[in-house]
């Protein structure tokens, strides 16, 4: 849960009144609303009853407005503490990722570095991995999201999450409700990413003939131009799952069923072992925290934390 919504609910219940609290927090009444309506979705019960004028909260509702006061306090006192920290003062981190990151939970990440380090100055970086990681090595980044680990002696690297890879297609080129063999699969166009990244390499092995496909693949460096290739039927393709929640909720693209599931891919952070480790290890800290929130709120086959 955010900070935003634990202020909003302390806000609401501070005015009785959900105009006031939209007023003060700079929002719509429907905004209000549905933040509401999320924490109580997540607390599993009701925090506010509204009969005409009055405006009550429910002993649950009683108990996280208790709750969300210490959690506040704390934060702010944490907040000024970081603001007057000279480790954090000024200071800029530089943050690579690939855009499965950028598309996943990359933006809650910088949001709460935000709000943990208001002083901190974030350069931010979507790149492919073997970019990032050259980047890395000419000391262009202090951290990287990518597939591959930067190595070196001056490197430390940790798997901040793990996306399932899935087939999917259009239903211009797919039967959504047949199961493919593989051999069916490589009978089709195939969309990927570009050579000698982690997903192409894992290609070949897949379909156990790399001759087969050399007429029939497709790359391209960017996964949002992937992704649109895909809906507009020009191929299937292997893609993480979780990046498409929207489309194959709306029918647009659709899982292919296969006899041989995609390898997953891990997403690995590498970050400069030397230089400001007090920042570093925060940045670090927060990224485990922030990505393990992200595959909290998805389906556990999406995407999950070891």
């Amino acid at each position: 849960m955010r900070i935003l919504d634990m202020m909003t609910f302390v806000t609401l219940a501070r005015h009785r009144h959900f105009g006031r609290a939209a007023q003060e927090l700079h929002l719509t009444q429907p905004a209000i609303s549905i933040r509401l309506a999320a924490i109580e979705q997540e607390f599993g019960c009701k925090l506010m009853h509204r009969t005409g004028r009055d405006f009550s909260l429910t002993p649950a509702g009683e108990r996280v407005l208790e709750t969300f006061h210490l959690v506040l306090e704390n934060y702010n006192l944490l907040k000024q503490e970081l603001v007057n920290d000279p480790a954090m003062r000024n200071k800029v981190v530089r943050i690579g990722a690939m855009d499965s990151v950028s598309a996943t939970w990359l933006t809650p990440f910088v949001e709460d570095l935000h709000q943990s380090n208001p002083t901190l100055k974030i350069e931010l970086t979507i790149e492919g991995t073997k970019n990032l990681i050259d980047g890395m090595n000419r000391n262009e980044f202090d951290i990287i999201f990518a597939v591959d680990p930067a190595i070196g002696d001056n490197f430390r690297s940790f798997t901040s999450c793990t996306l399932q890879m899935g087939w999917v297609g259009s239903a211009r080129l797919i039967d959504p409700d047949r199961n493919y063999s593989v051999d069916e699969l490589a009978r089709m166009p195939i969309i990927t990413f570009p050579k000698d990244t982690p997903p192409y390499r894992m290609i070949a092995p897949y379909f156990q003939d790399e001759q087969v496909l050399a007429s029939k693949l497709t790359s391209c460096n960017s996964l949002y131009s992937i992704i649109n290739l895909l809906v507009d039927g020009y191929g299937v393709g292997a893609i993480p799952t979780v990046t498409i929640k929207r489309e194959l909720k709306m029918g647009i693209l659709h899982q292919i069923n296969v006899s041989k599931r995609f390898p997953p891919m891990p997403i690995i952070g590498s970050y400069q072992a030397a230089g400001e480790t007090t920042l570093i290890k925060r940045v670090v800290e927060q990224a485990r925290l922030s990505a393990a929130r992200f595959c909290a709120t998805v389906e556990p086959s999406m995407a999950w934390v070891d």
